[in-house]
């Protein structure tokens, strides 16, 4: 039989196509960390043209299907090798799952605060007693955290974590201590020391806020945060809606690690979150949510119990004080109290707004008058560097910020300097906080935040605030119910 040159060329160019697409399958394979086809597995394969030109039609027959049975053998392979590390993953998985696993976190935040202006009353407020009565605040060098974090899973359904601070080294306390189990009824359930939902800068983590501390009215309304308690945290599949719920003890027990008394003083608190809008890889965002708390304290707590009365609402000034220059003091006769808390934050590429309020609601007994505690407060900021906010949806956090480009300054990199700028943004914060209302005078506080904040890279910052404010209608001190201020703050802060 006779093979003409156009369909022996026709034949050739199939056969080194054929011959490509092995060589392609088995680079593939070995690319996924699977073993490849080794040459030796494959049947003798035809060397140019002297396979058709030198062999009869019979042989080249016989060649092609070895060649076609070579790729089935090498198909089935990969297939085999594939089906082989996905059981291998599987079997690791489940391995994993049997053993509770170990993770260690932390992160440090060394401060600077300097008093360079304050009126006599602001002394007054700073140290209303002791050997420093009516000075001025002095100024502080002192870790603001020093914290270590550990967290993990229990097999495969529960988790943990611990933080000890240890920024008093003198008195270490705890933070966030919690067992946890996954999926209760498509929730998390928490059971221990934690955050209560109310306020989103304190929901949000410290690792990621804007300014160095708190709006007075998020620290008047829920100082420290963390409470002993059992809660529920949930997100719905597409991460629009988030909400957390559950009951807690009103004291503060990161020191003394325990509640004693007969009267629990409990609050039940839950938040409602959503993003309506998540776009642009997630540079263009909104979070709207609803928090509330209903709360039952122990106004006519005295000496003879352990317990003390825990309707006390105190704040400093947005800046590291000795002492809270907001302070109501523990309120005589209240029986509950309830917190209405609206917060709302957008973001527009490297524009970020963001603001809060919150309602206090205060009934006493004895025919004392109920009380009305309020206040606010709204931010901005910007990125001159082009970043942006991050959103965590889930759980409706802010999210670490990733520089464009990390801040590095290198001399004599490949012969030449080289250097990086970091992210660099400006904000700033307009707060206010109504502590005054009948016979108890907390004081009126009203206070102007400027930020500059530079990423060095997502873990490491170095933050500035400056801070002027005033405090009014507060209880004397010293004869003095009034004072302005001047705080100026930095930050050197890493977390890993």
């Amino acid at each position: 039989m006779h093979f003409d040159a156009i369909r022996i060329d026709e034949i050739m160019k199939t056969i080194r196509a054929f011959l490509a697409i092995v060589a392609v399958g088995s680079l593939a394979t070995a690319a996924m960390g699977q073993d490849p086809l080794a040459p030796n597995e494959l049947p003798p394969l035809p060397n140019g043209a002297e396979f058709l030109t030198d062999a009869p039609l019979d042989d080249l027959g016989v060649r092609i299907k070895a060649l076609e049975d070579a790729w089935d053998a090498h198909m089935m392979s990969l297939s085999e090798s594939k089906k082989k590390a996905e059981e291998d993953k599987r079997k690791k998985e489940l391995e994993a799952k049997s053993k509770p696993t170990f993770k260690l976190g932390g992160r440090i935040h060394g401060d600077a605060w300097f008093f360079p202006q304050s009126d006599p009353g602001i002394g007054f407020f700073e140290h209303p007693s002791g050997p420093l009565v009516g000075q001025d605040p002095e100024d502080r060098l002192a870790f603001r955290r020093v914290r270590l974090e550990f967290q993990g899973d229990l097999l495969e359904s529960m988790f943990w974590r611990l933080q000890v601070d240890f920024a008093s080294p003198h008195e270490p306390v705890f933070k966030d201590v919690y067992i946890g189990f996954d999926d209760v009824f498509g929730q998390k359930l928490i059971i221990g020391n934690q955050k209560r939902p109310l306020g989103l800068d304190t929901w949000n983590s410290s690792r990621f806020n804007i300014f160095l501390e708190r709006p007075m009215i998020i620290e008047d309304l829920n100082a420290d945060a963390r409470r002993l308690g059992i809660a529920m945290h949930g997100v719905t599949e597409d991460e629009f809606w988030n909400w957390q719920y559950g009951v807690y003890n009103l004291e503060d027990q990161q020191v003394d690690g325990a509640y004693v008394g007969d009267h629990l003083q409990l609050s039940a608190n839950g938040r409602l979150a959503c993003s309506p809008i998540f776009e642009n890889d997630g540079e263009d965002w909104m979070h709207l949510a609803i928090a509330g708390m209903v709360a039952v304290p122990d106004g006519n707590a005295t000496a003879a119990v352990t317990n003390v009365n825990e309707a006390r609402f105190r704040s400093r000034p947005e800046g590291r004080s000795a002492s809270a220059w907001i302070d109501t003091g523990r309120i005589a006769g209240a029986e509950a109290f309830e917190i209405l808390g609206l917060e709302y934050m957008q973001n527009f590429g490297p524009l970020h707004v963001c603001g809060e309020y919150q309602f206090n609601w205060l009934q006493r007994n004895a025919g004392m008058s109920d009380l009305f505690l309020h206040g606010a407060y709204f931010q901005v900021g910007y990125f001159l560097t082009g970043e942006h906010m991050t959103l965590k949806r889930e759980s409706g956090q802010l999210d670490r910020v990733k520089p464009i480009e990390n801040f590095f300054l290198v001399d004599h990199l490949m012969g030449e300097e080289g250097n990086g700028l970091g992210a660099w943004q400006v904000a700033a914060r307009y707060s206010y906080a109504d502590f005054t209302d009948a016979d108890v005078m907390g004081g009126v506080g009203q206070s102007m935040t400027f930020a500059l904040n530079w990423h060095w890279n997502a873990y490491a910052k170095l933050q500035f605030n400056a801070i002027g404010g005033r405090i009014d209608d507060r209880a004397a001190a010293g004869g003095y119910t009034s004072g302005d201020y001047w705080i100026l703050g930095t930050r050197f802060a890493v977390d890993f």
